[in-house]
C-alpha cells in the first residue's frame, strides 16, 4: 500500500470519547480494512489507493501541544496506529516519543502486536493505557470479517506482554455482532491480561453505508440462516437480544468481577 505524506491542518483533534479531551490519529486510512469498520464510510484506502500521514509531524505537534496542559491523549480512534506501514514509517512511535518528552500520557488501541515494540516509551509515561480490539473468539470467524488484521493469538500475546510491563491494559470486544460474537468466550480468553473489558455493539446508521453493504454480503454468503434476524437486531437498539445480553454480562461481572464496561 502506498503511503503519502501530506500537509494536515491539525493533528491533535477533539476526542469523541467522554474519557478523553483529545485524540491523535497517526494515519488517515487503515490497511486492515476490517469489513465492518465505520471509517470505510469516509476514507477507504482501497478507493483512494494510499495511506496518508502528516509530513510536518513533530513541528506541528510541538505547536499544538504547547497550547495544552499535559494529559492523556487517545490514539487509535479512526485508524489503527500499528497497521503494517507503521513498521517502517514509525509515525506512531514518533508521536509517543514526543508525548513522553512533553509529559503527556497516552491511551492507545490497536489490533496489532506491533504495539509491544513501544513498551519502552509507554513505561516512561504517567499511567499509560494500552488495549486491543477483539470481536471474534476464533480464527475462522476473524478471517471472514478481518482478513487483513493480525491473528487474535497475537493480540492476546501483546496484552500479556503489556501487562507484564506493568502497563494498564484493556480489551474492546467490538463490534458485538448478533448471534456471531461469543462475548463470554472472548472474556475468558482476555480477562487474565485485561484490567478492564469494554463491550460495544455493532452500530450501523443506514443501509446505504459501505460497511453495512460489506457486512450484508458476508452474512448472506456465510450465515444465510441468520440474515433476517441479524438485520433486525442490528437496526433495533432496544431489541430483546441486547437486553438479554446485557443482563447475562452483568450477572457474569457481578460473579467474577471482570471489570466489564457494558455499552450494548
Amino acid at each position: 500500500m502506498k503511503l503519502r505524506e501530506v500537509a494536515v491542518d491539525q493533528i491533535v483533534q477533539r476526542c469523541r470519547l467522554e474519557m478523553f479531551d483529545y485524540q491523535i490519529d497517526p494515519y488517515t486510512g487503515c490497511e486492515h480494512r476490517c469489513r465492518y469498520c465505520y471509517t470505510l464510510n469516509g476514507y477507504d484506502v482501497q478507493e483512494y489507493g494510499e495511506i496518508r500521514t502528516s509530513k510536518n509531524l513533530e513541528q506541528q505537534l510541538a505547536e499544538e501541544l504547547s497550547k495544552l496542559e499535559p494529559q492523556t491523549i487517545y490514539i487509535g480512534m479512526d485508524t489503527d496506529p500499528y497497521q503494517p506501514c507503521e513498521r517502517t514509517h514509525q509515525q506512531t512511535r514518533k508521536i509517543l516519543s514526543f508525548l513522553a518528552r512533553c509529559h503527556f500520557s497516552a491511551s492507545i488501541l490497536t489490533k496489532s502486536d506491533l504495539i509491544i515494540r513501544d513498551r519502552d516509551l509507554l513505561t516512561t509515561m504517567l499511567e499509560p493505557q494500552a488495549g486491543v480490539s477483539i470481536a471474534f473468539h476464533n480464527e475462522q470467524l476473524r478471517k471472514i470479517f478481518e482478513p487483513d488484521a493480525p491473528a487474535n493469538e497475537k493480540r492476546v500475546n501483546a496484552l500479556r506482554k503489556l501487562k507484564e510491563a506493568s502497563i494498564e491494559t484493556y480489551t474492546l470486544i467490538t463490534p458485538v455482532m448478533p448471534f456471531i460474537t461469543e462475548i463470554e468466550k472472548i472474556i475468558e480468553i482476555v480477562s487474565p491480561y485485561s484490567d478492564a473489558i469494554w463491550i460495544y455493539r455493532l452500530e450501523i446508521r443506514s443501509t446505504d453505508e459501505k460497511n453495512w453493504q460489506n457486512l450484508r454480503r458476508l452474512i448472506d454468503n456465510n450465515f444465510p440462516d441468520l440474515a433476517s434476524r441479524f438485520t433486525e437486531v442490528v437496526f433495533s437498539p432496544d431489541h430483546d437480544y441486547w437486553k438479554e445480553t446485557r443482563g447475562k454480562l452483568q450477572e457474569m461481572n457481578d460473579k467474577y468481577q471482570f471489570n466489564l464496561k457494558i455499552e450494548l
